[in-house]
């Protein structure tokens, strides 16, 4: 039968059936459904592989029969080059539905909860900071262009290290999806990411004396800083730090390879000014929120909901109060690195105390250097504490230069 709109209009479901198909003389593969609910619409039909295949068209209401024609020419076409339309109708669907926001999603659920809690967090964070106009539209359709302009962006905002970051994390997200065939191209592979200074800020004995003066009122942020500057550990593991890790006498913390940024159980000698600190730490009671949910430990410095996280404004009123500017907290780190050069502690003693596993573990040294160096890690905390204490009270430190053995 020729299709034509009064027949098509004249189209009735036998009684008895759920549908009926008509076929049109005129376009091969073109036909009409006709239910028994008296719906009807059009649909392409062709072989493939032996195999009866279809694809429908549209209501014949919303469609005309000259552009139903037309649409099955095309596919007749598709078919002639060796292309399936149906297979390809499914990947568009699938392009569709896995959309940037969706992609993170999986991405934070599937590969991230296996990652430190902080580095997922800040990893999923970025990347829908950076890519917020992108979050409801295909993943697919974040192409190197726009993943350019972003990170571009970030780099001329002044936030060059982030934007380095921000590329890596994105690399890392793409990755994975393609690795599971959810995407077919990484857009992120070798950006053109501009260079970030190296970091080379540290905070003189002046500098720090003033900090710690400026820290001296309670609160979770001022402790922090505190022990940032006793210790030398990163902001997020002192930030994580919970009672369950401390010694019963304060003598030791213990970070686990859970917190620790290299994935190494770390156990941090603690100073007399440390265990002072960490005395007259009020302790309110259970905490949980992130990577403490399940566990339910009790953090020592907790922010409203969970671990602290009002960074910004904390460090704008220290650096106000303090006089001190132009560096970041992770500076603190350096700062004690070189505070303890300074004091003569050996360089594998010092990388102990920081938990690095890079310079003289590195490699193969790394593997069969297992000695923690406990005795020197102790003294070496102890002298700097002291240092700290002497600076602080505007006493000359008892003496410049530490003998430590291991």
């Amino acid at each position: 039968m020729k299709l034509t709109l009064n027949r098509i209009d004249g189209l009735k479901c036998p009684e008895g059936k759920r549908d009926m198909l008509v076929f049109d003389d005129e376009q091969r593969g073109l036909g009409v459904r006709v239910t028994a609910s008296g719906g009807k619409t059009y649909l392409a039909q062709y072989g493939w592989h032996g195999q009866k295949r279809r694809i429908p068209l549209g209501s014949c209401s919303a469609l005309s029969l000259a552009k139903a024609r037309d649409a099955v020419r095309a596919i007749m076409g598709d078919v002639a080059s060796g292309i399936d339309p149906a297979t390809e109708r499914k990947k568009a669907k699938a392009h569709e539905a896995l959309t940037l926001a969706a992609l993170l999603s999986d991405w934070q659920a599937l590969h991230l909860a296996g990652k430190r809690p902080s580095y997922a967090a800040e990893a999923v964070r970025a990347l829908r900071n950076a890519f917020s106009r992108y979050l409801d539209l295909p993943a697919a359709d974040l192409d190197r262009a726009r993943c350019v302009k972003a990170i571009d962006k970030l780099a001329r905002n002044g936030h060059a290290a982030m934007a380095a970051r921000t590329a890596a994390y994105g690399k890392a997200a793409y990755g994975w999806a393609v690795k599971r065939g959810a995407l077919s191209e990484n857009p992120f592979v070798n950006l053109p990411v501009a260079p970030t200074a190296k970091r080379e800020r540290v905070l003189s004995d002046d500098e720090l004396a003033a900090t710690w003066r400026a820290t001296d009122g309670p609160g979770p942020f001022n402790g922090i800083v505190r022990l940032l500057l006793l210790t030398g550990q990163r902001r997020d593991e002192v930030a994580g730090m919970t009672w369950a890790k401390l010694a019963a006498d304060f003598s030791t913390w213990t970070i686990p390879a859970s917190r620790a940024k290299n994935g190494t159980t770390h156990i941090v000698p603690l100073s007399a000014p440390a265990q002072d600190l960490l005395r007259v730490v009020p302790r309110f009671g259970a905490h949980k929120a992130d990577g403490f949910a399940q566990s339910g430990l009790e953090l020592v410095f907790p922010g409203l909901r969970g671990p602290f996280n009002g960074w910004g404004k904390a460090k704008a009123a220290l650096d106000a109060k303090s006089g001190v500017t132009s560096w970041r907290l992770h500076d603190l780190r350096r700062s004690v690195a070189t505070g303890l050069q300074r004091l003569g502690v050996r360089l594998e003693v010092t990388e102990q105390v920081l938990n690095h596993v890079s310079g003289s573990r590195a490699g193969i040294v790394g593997i069969y250097q297992r000695h923690d160096f406990a005795n020197g890690k102790c003294a070496a905390l102890e002298a700097w504490g002291s240092h700290v204490e002497a600076i602080v009270e505007g006493r000359t430190p008892e003496s410049n230069v530490l003998k430590l053995h291991a």
